[in-house]
């Protein structure tokens, strides 16, 4: 399988090695210092593009590939307010579009049981529910991707919660989402259930970037020769 690399930063490089492991070959890698040679790819020349770059570039490469019939695979985060353009895009085109703000499948068992756990939870209303999310000093959207998404499965069980809440804890009426940076984190992942006498926590703590590659380039493999949108939840049956 023909590889295209939009984004070759540390997860780039990750997903490069493991793909030359498994005998894939990568059609290119493009990051900021080339980004014009975009344009030099097509289904001519690749089977399918993984994308993980910064907020401001990701729509624009996913709205290429999938104008250009190339099946593209993104962990982007930060961009999602276009999210529905690209579905429109993908549909519109019959193209292929796999997103998913976080690929290590043990993320995606916790945002499975996270939507568990709140769907039970709910009910108990002395039970204030909170997020924390801790990543390295160069991730620059906040909250994470993931730390959203893992607020979204709370929230379908939530009505009486208005949404959530970046780092303020004053609004009682949203979900509150703790934003932390320090250095040598992958990412770490907490929802706790805080009461007066006790106290419930689902955490999940990468170790190391290999999960998340290993879960994009499993997806790359999957979406190969399919047409939709799709997500992780597609992919693993949860």
């Amino acid at each position: 399988m023909r590889i295209l690399l939009i984004g070759y930063g540390k997860m780039g490089k990750t997903i490069e090695q493991m793909a030359l492991a498994k005998s894939h070959q990568i059609a290119g890698t493009i990051d900021h210092t080339n980004a014009e040679t975009l344009q030099n790819y097509s289904p001519a020349n690749t089977d399918v593009a993984i994308e993980f770059t910064h907020p401001e570039a990701a729509f624009g490469n996913i709205s290429y590939c999938l104008t250009q019939g190339i099946p593209v695979v993104s962990g982007s985060t930060g961009w999602l307010d276009r999210y529905s353009e690209a579905v429109a895009l993908c549909e519109e085109n019959k193209g292929a579009f796999f997103y998913a703000s976080n690929y290590s499948v043990g993320v995606n068992l916790f945002f499975h049981f996270n939507e568990y756990i709140a769907s039970k939870m709910q009910a108990y209303k002395e039970y204030q529910v909170s997020i924390r999310e801790i990543h390295h000093l160069q991730k620059v959207d906040k909250p994470s991707g993931t730390g959203i998404t893992t607020a979204e499965g709370i929230l379908a069980s939530y009505p009486v919660l208005q949404g959530w809440a970046a780092d303020d804890d004053s609004d009682k009426s949203k979900l509150n989402i703790v934003s932390e940076r320090e250095p040598d984190v992958v990412g770490t992942h907490i929802v706790t259930y805080a009461s007066e006498v006790d106290k419930i926590e689902l955490g999940h703590i990468a170790h190391s970037r290999a999960g998340f590659a290993e879960g994009a380039l499993m997806a790359a493999e999957w979406l190969k020769d399919r047409q939709g949108v799709y997500g992780m939840k597609d992919m693993l049956n949860l």
